[in-house]
């Protein structure tokens, strides 16, 4: 049996690739994994009895789970790869230094050398990866060699080597392969062009080295060399598919400190991300209750200085998405574009995972919590007097103009009070005018509060752009509701919110939970008015049905269709299939009339 919190946190996890680490009681980690699917991955765990008595016991000790959310498969496998050998959990495989992943390097020396290495050597080079597949990167330097004739010995080349005739030209000089640098046949300057190039491949940024690749492509097919064509078809597309740069980023970016942070009106949430050796080491998600107005800048400054005294991160630079001043000895780095842009947005994923996580928990632990904060940011994302605690939604809804409907659905504390629906038959209105069915709904449905004494919705939301509102607000004007109700109005396609007497709509972040409420309510309208709708058609080509059978009544015709399920078939039916539910004397009557 699952420990309630447990259960809790595996049914908030998300549905994303990440990496998932199990604490025991004390605290400690017990066991770093990769997943696909986070939530399907860690729920497999505690749903069935293992065939290893490790396995069993490892389960039985985990108390927490922590998880870090990456945009790939492969970016899990890297990740997972560096906290096992970080944290070296018990009851994880440790992983030997041989076991590490390979990089490509541009050597730091005269006429660089490109290579693969699992070992990196704080020279001056550069290193590129690391890459989960060899063959990845064989196809790689197989790409390289054909686009650009690079030097493969490992001789000094340095300009008074070659003056010196040190060194001869060898067979890759004689098949091609290499332009003879060694013998001073090719100019450094040449050379690393042709390095700077290549370090642009290795970057993922393939928009001019890709006019080489189809230029090499396109001159083997006009020759008519169709099959070296195509292998370097093959190429391109492995490399154009394979996502070359991963999480586990440029290793020359090393010992700096990542924040970022997610707001809304109760709470932020602040993500930390330590780097070394552009590698993940650790990642730590904190919930800051707001207790007055405070801004996302004041809360991050508040979170770095905790965290980084709670961590003892002695980090000399910080990345983070707006500046913020924590004094003179630490750098403050707020990127634009490149690698530190790439984490920072790991870092805001991670946050905004952790947030909807933890609102989840609190839909399930604290509904009146959860409530209260969606109101709090309705309030204020709408621009409201006070909490929309009652809110009404009106849809209309005709086909050909054919009888005319229209819904009001309300929404209590943000959740459907279906008690509280009413239908709307259009009584003053003749023909298709949705301007003028709207004005008769909303004057009757507030007409009838009124002398009823029944409370009045603090906002209320009409289906429809201006045209509709303006309908809609005649209605308000002339029951005296101007500014004791909020009234706006939402258009379909671009989910624009419109206010009276104001020109220009309102946009809300597709992702509010503000216009997903306001989206449920208008969608839930819809619903109700097109079911209603179509009854009242069912009912009214039963009743033209009904009124054509002489001597046989609206009750007698409902039975029947309750029976045969269309008039289709009880037309097919027999006189004796008829009489079974009606009747001899009425039967003969229907089989007559459909007969003739």
């Amino acid at each position: 049996m699952l420990i309630p919190s447990l259960a809790l946190q595996i049914q908030t996890l998300p549905d994303n690739p990440g990496v998932y680490q199990y604490y025991d009681k004390e605290g400690k980690i017990l066991y770093v994994g990769k997943a696909k699917n986070l939530k399907k991955r860690v729920a497999s765990y505690f749903n069935k009895v293992h065939d290893t008595a490790k396995t069993n016991v490892l389960v039985k000790k985990i108390v927490s789970i922590k998880h870090i959310v990456v945009p790939t498969e492969t970016d899990a496998l890297l990740l997972e790869n560096n906290l096992i050998k970080t944290l070296q959990p018990r009851y994880n495989v440790l992983l030997r230094d041989d076991k590490t992943y390979p990089w490509l390097c541009i050597k730091k020396e005269p006429f660089s050398r490109i290579f693969s290495t699992r070992k990196m050597i704080k020279d001056g080079s550069e290193y590129f990866g690391p890459y989960t597949s060899f063959k990845t990167v064989y196809t790689i330097l197989d790409l390289i060699k054909e686009l650009y004739p690079l030097r493969t010995c490992n001789f000094d080349l340095s300009p008074s080597n070659i003056q010196n005739d040190k060194f001869k030209v060898c067979l890759e000089y004689h098949i091609g392969n290499c332009k003879g640098a060694c013998e001073g046949y090719e100019t450094l300057e040449n050379y690393q062009k042709q390095v700077d190039a290549i370090r642009e491949i290795l970057k993922g940024n393939f928009k001019e080295s890709m006019k080489d690749f189809k230029k090499i492509m396109l001159d083997l097919a006009q020759n008519l060399k169709f099959e070296e064509a195509q292998k370097i078809k093959e190429k391109i597309e492995i490399l154009e598919n394979y996502q070359s740069r991963s999480t586990i980023i440029n290793p020359k970016i090393t010992n700096i400190d990542v924040f970022s942070i997610v707001s809304d009106e109760a709470a932020a949430f602040v993500n930390f991300l330590q780097i070394a050796h552009g590698s993940i080491i650790r990642s730590h998600t904190m919930e800051i209750k707001k207790k007055l107005d405070e801004t996302d800048e004041e809360l991050l400054t508040l979170a770095i200085i905790e965290l980084r005294e709670r961590f003892q991160l002695l980090s000399k630079e910080i990345v983070v998405p707006f500046e913020v001043d924590l004094g003179e000895k630490i750098k403050v780095t707020v990127p634009q574009l490149g690698d530190k842009k790439q984490i920072l947005e790991l870092s805001i994923r991670n946050a905004k995972f952790y947030r909807i996580e933890q609102l989840k928990q609190l839909q399930i632990v604290d509904p009146d919590r959860h409530t209260n904060r969606i109101m709090a940011q309705m309030q204020k994302d709408l621009r409201l007097p006070v909490e929309p605690r009652h809110i009404e939604c009106f849809d209309n809804s005709n086909i050909q103009g054919t009888n005319p409907v229209s819904a009001c659905v309300v929404f209590k504390d943000g959740k459907a009070s279906k008690k509280d629906y009413r239908h709307f038959n259009i009584k003053t209105v003749e023909g298709p005018d949705d301007f003028a069915s709207m004005t008769e709904v909303v004057y009757r449905r507030y007409k009838r509060l009124l002398d009823e004494n029944q409370p009045l919705p603090q906002l209320i939301i009409i289906d429809g752009g201006k045209g509709q509102l303006s309908s809609a607000l005649k209605s308000i004007d002339d029951l005296g509701l101007r500014g004791k109700i909020t009234i706006i109005g939402i258009a379909k396609r671009l989910e624009e919110l419109f206010y009276p007497d104001d020109s220009i709509p309102l946009y809300l972040d597709k992702k509010s939970e503000t216009l997903k409420v306001i989206q449920q309510l208008r969608n839930e309208a819809h619903r109700f008015g097109i079911t209603h709708h179509r009854d009242k058609r069912s009912k009214a080509s039963l009743v033209s049905s009904m009124d054509n059978i002489p001597g046989i009544g609206e009750k007698t015709m409902t039975t029947l269709i309750q029976h045969f399920k269309s008039v289709k078939r009880l037309k097919l039916a027999t006189e004796k299939e008829i009489s079974e539910v009606v009747g001899l004397s009425k039967a003969k009557k229907i089989t007559d009339f459909y007969k003739n």
